[in-house]
């Protein structure tokens, strides 16, 4: 597989990410709108699968989602590009910890709706909501431990839902093939990963 050049202002395409980036550190409002429209529906897909049920009362999936923009806009010289997907990286990151602390938020906030005795009971019990917590906790340790390429590759094709030739061309690859098989090697690690942690 051969190895892409890196990206940067003078060899990415007027349209990448980088040149955005760039563009909109020397404070063009058009370059911050364009990395907006080009990430909105990709974090709003995200976060409203992980955004727990008991959550959805609260916060909004979209202001969570412009909150994340927000925050990485501000930080913008903070960050350093690495390539197409590290961006991409960056907001869900900043997004994972915005659900998480909603989620411990809401854990906190008292139930303000009186339930009848009789009610059946209705959706998981709180040994299953543990279980699927730890799950979950056990996936992003794994991810974690994942390279930054895997770790990349499979957030975009499992978690956002981008096709192999999406994958490729925002990690630089020769070709969705190329991607296809770092989705597998990397899903492959993943599991092996998340065999150990439950053995543990």
């Amino acid at each position: 597989m051969r190895s892409a050049p890196p990206v940067d202002g003078a060899s990415a395409p007027k349209g990448s990410t980088a040149v955005l980036l760039e563009r909109a550190r020397n404070g063009e409002a058009v370059a911050l709108e364009e990395l907006a429209r080009r990430y909105l529906v990709v974090l709003r897909r995200w976060a409203h699968g992980r955004l727990p049920a008991k959550v959805h009362g609260f916060v909004d999936t979209d202001d969570l989602v412009q909150s994340t923009l927000a925050r990485a806009f501000r930080r913008l010289d903070e960050f350093e590009p690495r390539g197409e997907g590290a961006f991409l990286a960056y907001l869900r990151q900043i997004l994972l910890n915005q659900v998480r602390d909603e989620a411990r938020r809401s854990k906190r906030t008292p139930e303000q709706v009186g339930l009848p005795d009789d009610l059946p009971a209705g959706g998981r019990s709180p040994v299953e909501e543990a279980i699927g917590s730890e799950r979950l906790a056990g996936y992003e340790s794994a991810l974690s431990r994942l390279t930054e390429s895997q770790r990349d590759a499979v957030i975009m094709r499992i978690e956002l839902g981008y096709r192999y030739r999406e994958v490729a061309e925002a990690m630089q690859l020769s070709s969705a093939n190329a991607a296809r098989m770092l989705v597998s090697r990397a899903l492959l690690h993943l599991g092996e990963l998340l065999k150990d942690h439950d053995d543990d």
